[in-house]
């Protein structure tokens, strides 16, 4: 959707992905992304390098997040929810809806506690 004006899928996927779940660490990403670590990490060097995005650690991890005082933070969020509608549904659901809470028990084709 965004890899013409982005240059790459790499770094519309990883936008994609901070804006879906504000934070992330690199191998975490590149799991749900279904790619390999290294166009991820390259992509946010290259966001943290602009000021898009800044990094912290949290233990040995390695969190990253969209930097509040990017003066066009807003912008390009708004870009992202628009471009983000024109995903395919399937798309959309495996990479950028990741199921946060644990399904009911007793829910079919789940196991039963023993």
């Amino acid at each position: 959707m965004l890899e013409g004006l982005f240059g790459n899928r790499s770094l519309e996927r990883v936008l994609f992905y901070l804006y879906a779940y504000q934070r992330g660490y690199p191998r975490g990403m590149a799991r749900d992304l279904g790619t390999s670590l290294r166009p991820v990490v390259v992509q946010l060097n290259k966001l943290e390098g602009a000021g898009i995005v800044f990094s912290r650690l949290e233990g040995k991890t390695r969190l990253y997040e969209f930097n509040p005082g990017y003066p066009m933070l807003d912008v390009l969020k708004q870009l992202l929810e628009k471009a983000m509608t024109f995903l395919p549904e399937k798309e959309r659901r495996l990479r950028y809806e990741k199921r946060t809470r644990p399904r009911r028990a007793g829910k079919p084709g789940i196991p039963q506690g023993r």
